[in-house]
């Protein structure tokens, strides 16, 4: 799993791209977190030829953002590169946090 941010010059906007390695069980990854109110079908990533999920998103900066990815529909699991973690609502699981 990897996180890349690049904060644009022409717009007040942070580009993250969030990356997941996946292995032949995983047959598709979802983004879900504060930014798309945890609709965990609302934001698929795409499958790459390398077998690799990606999407991007352009999010305010100056933010703290909480997600999850979800797997399979299924499977809730944090980004090992997260900037923290936090308690969810929920249940006994903790959110991954990204700082803008």
């Amino acid at each position: 799993m990897s996180i890349q941010k690049q904060y644009l010059k022409t717009k007040p906007v942070c580009k993250v791209t969030f990356t997941v390695a996946a292995d032949q069980q995983v047959e598709s990854v979802a983004l879900a977190g504060d930014f798309n109110e945890w609709d965990p079908t609302a934001l698929l990533l795409k499958k790459s030829k390398t077998g690799t999920f990606s999407t991007s998103l352009n999010l305010e900066p100056n933010k703290a953002y909480q997600f999850r990815y979800v797997i399979n529909g299924e499977q809730w699991v944090n980004d090992d590169e997260a900037d923290a973690y936090l308690p969810t609502d929920v249940s006994y699981d903790q959110n991954s946090v990204l700082h803008l």
